[in-house]
């Protein structure tokens, strides 16, 4: 028997087509569909059959529904096929639990033509593009989170009073924060330029180098006094700390270096040492004071949750906090701090006025300094607990308009109480 002998059932031929595809006539009524499209749409072709296609499958969203008519309209004007995106949820019979299911589709309408030329049927094929739609909003969501997290890190390392910089292995310097330009003065392309070296003293430079490249040979964190000379010349005391940061290979990817200005204890440790007599509280404070240099150095860990300061950073006019680091929670143990009000969190702040200059900073847009600024904290249990900061406030503005502010405070009350005490050292020797 010849092929063209053959006898060929169409009806049962299109049905078995292993796809979704359903045929309509020219003005949408619903002829048949595949039987992969029955099973998929979670119909009978009974209940379609013969109904216009919104009747036999109504759209819920009105936009959506004109949007199907055009691509449909666009192949009868055309007589080409015409592509339409369409969520569209899928009805769950009750004997299966009911509800919608979630489905993206790709809709593609064919036109099928006599030999005139003229349109006798639409086909369309519904194309189940659920998984792609969903991959890409995650990789979407997945992709602003990262960019968000990258604003905020670039801002918390613009935004803190302490120079940060990275070197790659070979010590080529590569970044500098704001903080690093404006102590030195320097333009970014000097430093990067390895005239940064320049700026260190003679004697501290060498084993500076050392330590940092200590750091690469054996993996570790490492730290070290140094002067670097400021933009008006002066040579100020930091303390520096270098962490390696490994790849996936276990190699050394880049170097980050934190430097925290630390003239002042340096200098006050050095007074008390030098005052002579180790006696009574002086001798105590002398001591606390360069133990809180040691305990400086031990806990300046990374970048953000362990810099040896109070770091927050607040959103918003109410000051409502995203992130505060350890320092911040160990000065108030036992408060809900991150999502809620400055106000609701602090008290203290607002009563003691440093919510009216975190009010001035958010509203004028202008930086905030203050050195020694006297606080209690009510800790539970306890009475007020006197302690002294140098508190800087710095706008966090987007598209050039103010939308929080980021709080860096260092503890500074054991070296105010130990300046106190051998001001009234000296007082008392004197009279």
């Amino acid at each position: 028997m010849s092929l063209a002998a053959l006898p060929v059932q169409y009806q049962r031929l299109f049905r078995a087509l292993p796809d979704n595809y359903l045929l309509l006539a020219p003005d949408g009524t619903v002829l048949d569909n595949s039987d992969a499209h029955v099973q998929v749409s979670l119909r009978p072709r009974a209940e379609s059959a013969g109904r216009h296609i919104f009747e036999a499958y109504p759209v819920p969203d009105p936009r959506q529904q004109a949007e199907l008519q055009a691509s449909q309209d666009h192949v009868r004007r055309h007589l080409e096929p015409h592509t339409q995106a369409l969520r569209y949820d899928l009805e769950r019979p009750a004997e299966q639990g009911g509800g919608f299911v979630v489905r993206h589709w790709e809709l593609t309408h064919y036109p099928i033509l006599d030999d005139d030329g003229r349109l006798l049927y639409i086909l369309q094929r519904p194309q189940d593009v659920t998984e792609q739609k969903q991959a890409a909003e995650r990789a979407a969501t997945l992709q602003r989170e990262r960019d968000e997290a990258q604003h905020y890190a670039q801002f918390v390392l613009d935004t803190m009073p302490v120079l940060v910089a990275t070197t790659r292995p070979d010590g080529q310097a590569e970044y500098f924060n704001p903080r690093w330009l404006e102590f030195t003065g320097r333009p970014l392309e000097e430093l990067t330029n390895g005239r940064w070296t320049e700026l260190v003293h003679p004697d501290d430079l060498p084993v500076l180098l050392r330590q940092r490249d200590l750091s690469v040979a054996e993996l570790r964190e490492v730290q070290y006094d140094f002067r670097l000379r400021r933009h008006d010349g002066h040579y100020r005391w930091m303390l520096g700390r270098t962490t390696p940061r490994l790849g996936p290979d276990g190699r050394v990817q880049l170097r980050v270096g934190v430097s925290l200005d630390i003239h002042e204890q340096k200098e006050l440790v050095r007074e008390l040492l030098e005052a002579g007599e180790q006696q009574g509280v002086l001798a105590e404070q002398a001591y606390q004071a360069h133990q809180q240099v040691q305990a400086q150095r031990e806990t300046f860990y990374s970048l953000f949750t362990q810099v040896p300061a109070v770091i927050g950073i607040s959103k918003g006019p109410d000051h409502v906090l995203e992130f505060v680091n350890p320092r911040f929670a160990e000065f108030l143990p036992g408060r809900a701090l991150v999502g809620h009000r400055l106000a609701e969190a602090v008290p203290e702040a607002e009563a003691q006025g440093f919510l009216a200059l975190l009010d001035g900073v958010y509203r004028t847009g202008e930086p905030f300094h203050g050195r020694e600024l006297p606080i209690a904290l009510q800790r539970p249990g306890q009475a007020p607990e006197p302690r002294y900061f140098d508190v800087t406030y710095q706008p966090f503005r987007e598209n050039g308009q103010t939308v929080g502010l980021s709080i860096f405070a260092y503890d500074v009350t054991a070296l105010v109480l130990a300046r106190q005490a051998l001001e009234a050292r000296s007082s008392a020797a004197s009279a």
